[in-house]
């Protein structure tokens, strides 16, 4: 039986420029790694195209190992539902990676290539520092609402299908400071009900609240995305997830 990962509420203050002090430093303790920075149990994915490098896990398409559509590296252990996920990455800037939570994995006919396709949200990962383009971003991979929420905003996506921002959080001025293009960056993403945080080096960067009541995504599974298309490469550590009942 898979586990359901919750997460209880942390004290972030709606808007805040900076991370509050109970979503880093104590909760750090309660954090489950969930890659083992040796090879992938626990994951899934095209063997292809996904190994572990240096203690990271990489995805890489080349001309001669091309990806056929957009493909994932599954968590196999557990299901997002309310969580707090940290994790570092870094990319090239040929093409994006994603993280995937509350998704759904599609069903595919046995003799297709490409086993590993995913549906939902998805946290963008760019190697860029121009907004909208960056990482962070909410992407509604395999759906029809196409980017959701962009880095930068604190928006509300309402029953009627309309979304409203609310704010700004950050200029890009401010992105372009905070992101650490070529290198190693950090990501915490927090979804409790239907509200989503993701957080960049320590500093918020999205809050959004999704009311729609039809696409709202309250529960799936956990991946990592390479992009069709451009070869590329993409790298992921220090995998942990917050669980508590």
């Amino acid at each position: 039986m898979k586990r359901v990962v919750t997460v209880v509420a942390c004290a972030v203050t709606v808007g805040a420029a900076v991370a509050a002090e109970p979503v880093w430093a104590p909760a750090e303790s309660r954090m489950t790694p969930i890659f083992n920075g040796k090879d992938l149990t626990g994951w899934d994915g095209d063997p292809r195209l996904w190994s572990v490098k240096d203690g990271a896990i990489r995805g890489e398409t080349t001309p001669e190992k091309a990806a056929k559509g957009n493909t994932f590296l599954i968590w196999k252990d557990g299901v997002t539902k309310d969580f707090e996920l940290r994790l570092s990455f870094r990319c090239n800037a040929s093409n994006n990676s994603g993280i995937q939570y509350r998704s759904k994995r599609i069903d595919v006919k046995p003799e297709e290539q490409n086993q590993w396709r995913v549906r939902g949200y998805q946290h963008e990962i760019r190697n860029e520092v121009k907004m909208p383009n960056v990482s962070g971003f909410i992407y509604d991979e395999g759906g029809k609402r196409k980017r959701i929420c962009l880095a930068g905003e604190k928006a509300v996506w309402g029953a009627d299908g309309v979304k409203k921002v609310e704010s700004q959080l950050l200029t890009q001025e401010e992105f372009a400071a905070l992101m650490k293009v070529d290198q190693w960056n950090d990501v915490v993403i927090i979804a409790k009900g239907n509200r989503i945080q993701h957080f960049l080096n320590g500093r918020q960067i999205l809050d959004f609240t999704d009311n729609d009541p039809q696409l709202a995504l309250r529960e799936g599974i956990l991946a990592l995305q390479l992009h069709a298309g451009k070869p590329m490469w993409a790298e992921y550590k220090d995998i942990r997830i917050k669980e508590l009942k």
